[in-house]
C-alpha cells in the first residue's frame, strides 16, 4: 500500500449477529475509500447447509422421487446457485445494515452512497463484500450557536390557532379512546427476525436482525401484512411466509422458517402528543401549540416549518464553504429524475426552459446539506435511538405533520407494497432529521 494511503481495521461484535463480522477501511488521499467487510467461514458453511436442505424437500430431479433427493447430490448440483443465492440473501440481512452501523459509530462522513464492487464467496473460506465511497474529510464546523439568525414568522390568522386546537383535541380524543394493544393496518412494528434451523429448529448460528415495517392500509396489501395483524409486542412466532422469502432472495425460491420476535410497535390511531414534546423538547402545552403552528402556516405554499429549515441551512451553508465533487452532482442528478419521472406532470416539467439548471441546483443543495448535516450531527456528538426512530415515525402518522420531516423519507414500498426497512437505514435518516432539530433550537433560543 502506498504512502498515500491510510489504512485501517477494527472489529466489531454487532448486537444483532453474534458471530463476528469485521470491517476493513482503505482510504487513498483523494478522499476514495473502500470497505471490505469479512463474513466467517462458520456463518457460511452453516448457511449453505440451510439452504440446501431446506431445498431438499422442494427439488424435483430427473431419477429421483420428488421430496428425497440426496442432500450431497443438492450440494454438489447447485453448488453455483445457492452460493448466488447466499451472496445476495446476506447482503439484504445484514450486511449493509452492519456496513452503515460502523461507518456511524466510526463518524466517517460519506458523500453519496457506498456502491457494492463485488462479493468473495466460496465454501470452505470467509466471505468478502468490498464496496467503495467517497469519505468527506474537508469539513471544518465553526463555532455556529452565535450566528445571528431570524426565524421566519407565522402567519398571525387567529383560525391557525384554532385549527391548531382542534388537531390537539381530536388526537387526544384518539388516544383517550384507543383501546387496541394489537397490531392493525397503519401501523408500524418493529420486530427482530432469525432463521430457524431446519434439522434442530434451533436458531441458526443466532443470527438475528432488527427492521421496522409498516401494515398498509391501501387496497394492494403487502403478502407480511397478515402475519403481523393481531400480534402484540412481546409475541414470539414462526413463519415461511412468502413475503419475506421474495424479501431477503429474488435468485433463488427459498423455503426458510422465519423466527419473529414483536419488539415495539406504533399505533396509527392517534398522534401521540408525548412523543412529540420529547422530539422537539417541548416543556408546556403552550410550546406544543407554537411548534403546530410552524407546519400550518403557509406563506407562499411554504410552511413556516419548511421556511425554517430552509433559511436555517442557508445560514450554515454560508458559513462553512467546502466543494463538492461534480460526480456527486450528477449521481444525485439522476436520482432526481428518475423520481420526477414518475409524476404525472413530468412531461410539462421538462418543456420548462429552465428545468435541467433547477434539477441540478437542487441536486447540489441535497449533496451539500448531507455532507454537511452528517458532520455536524458527528462533531455535536448526537446520537440516535430505538425513541428517535418512534418519534420521526410518529410525525409520519398524519399528513400534516409529515411537514416536519425535511430529509428523504427511506423506501418502504417495492412496486407499491410495503416491505420491511432497515433499522440502520432509518437511523441514518433519523440522526439528520435530529442534527437539523438540534440545530434550530440553538439558533432559535432566546
Amino acid at each position: 500500500m502506498s504512502s498515500e494511503q491510510t489504512h485501517f481495521l477494527f472489529s466489531s461484535l454487532s448486537n444483532s449477529l453474534i458471530a463476528e463480522l469485521s470491517l476493513e477501511l482503505s482510504c487513498s488521499s483523494n478522499n476514495f475509500c473502500s470497505a471490505r467487510i469479512k463474513v466467517p467461514v462458520s456463518i457460511i458453511t452453516s448457511l449453505y447447509n440451510e439452504v440446501s436442505l431446506s431445498q431438499q424437500k422442494h427439488i424435483h430431479t430427473k431419477g429421483f422421487i420428488s421430496g428425497n433427493v440426496p442432500l450431497e447430490y443438492i450440494k454438489q448440483n447447485f453448488k453455483k446457485n445457492i452460493i448466488e443465492h447466499i451472496k445476495e440473501f446476506l447482503f439484504r440481512f445484514c450486511i449493509i445494515d452492519f456496513l452503515y452501523s460502523e461507518l456511524r459509530k466510526q463518524k466517517i462522513i460519506i458523500a453519496g452512497e457506498p456502491k457494492l464492487l463485488v462479493v468473495s464467496l466460496e465454501l470452505d473460506q470467509d466471505a468478502y463484500f468490498l464496496f467503495e465511497f467517497t469519505k468527506y474529510s474537508d469539513l471544518i464546523i465553526n463555532e455556529w450557536k452565535y450566528f445571528s439568525f431570524k426565524s421566519p414568522s407565522r402567519k398571525k390568522y387567529q383560525d391557525l390557532d384554532r385549527q391548531v386546537d382542534f388537531f390537539i383535541k381530536t388526537e387526544q380524543e384518539f388516544l383517550i379512546n384507543h383501546k387496541e394493544e394489537t397490531l392493525v393496518p397503519g401501523d408500524w412494528v418493529n420486530f427482530n427476525i432469525a432463521l430457524n434451523n431446519t434439522a434442530t429448529n434451533d436458531l441458526l448460528l443466532g443470527l438475528k436482525q432488527n427492521f421496522w415495517f409498516r401494515l398498509g392500509n391501501e387496497k394492494l396489501e403487502s403478502p407480511l401484512q397478515d402475519i403481523f395483524i393481531g400480534k402484540k409486542v412481546g409475541d414470539i412466532f414462526s413463519t415461511d411466509n412468502k413475503g419475506f422469502q421474495d424479501f431477503f432472495s429474488n435468485q433463488l425460491t427459498s423455503h426458510y422458517s422465519f423466527r419473529i420476535e414483536i419488539v415495539d410497535m406504533l399505533s396509527s390511531a392517534y398522534f401521540c402528543l408525548d412523543q412529540f414534546k420529547h422530539h422537539f423538547k417541548l416543556k408546556t402545552n403552550k410550546d406544543v401549540h407554537k411548534k403546530l403552528i410552524e407546519v400550518f402556516s403557509y406563506r407562499d405554499d411554504l410552511s413556516q416549518r419548511r421556511s425554517m429549515v430552509e433559511e436555517s441551512f442557508k445560514l450554515l451553508l454560508s458559513k462553512h464553504q467546502f466543494t463538492i465533487p461534480s460526480y456527486l452532482t450528477l449521481r444525485q442528478q439522476k436520482i432526481l429524475l428518475e423520481k420526477i419521472s414518475h409524476n404525472p406532470d413530468y412531461n410539462v416539467y421538462r418543456k420548462e426552459k429552465n428545468f435541467m439548471t433547477h434539477v441540478q441546483n437542487l441536486a447540489e443543495k441535497q449533496v451539500r446539506e448531507s455532507i454537511f448535516i452528517d458532520g455536524f450531527a458527528y462533531q455535536e456528538n448526537i446520537d440516535i435511538t430505538h425513541d428517535d426512530v418512534k418519534n420521526y415515525f410518529n410525525l409520519m402518522n398524519r399528513q400534516r405533520t409529515k411537514e416536519f420531516i425535511y430529509f428523504q423519507t427511506p423506501l418502504s414500498t417495492i412496486h407499491g407494497q410495503e416491505m420491511p426497512i432497515q433499522t440502520e437505514e432509518i437511523k441514518r435518516i433519523c440522526l439528520r432529521e435530529k442534527a437539523i432539530n438540534y440545530a434550530i433550537y440553538h439558533l432559535t433560543k432566546k
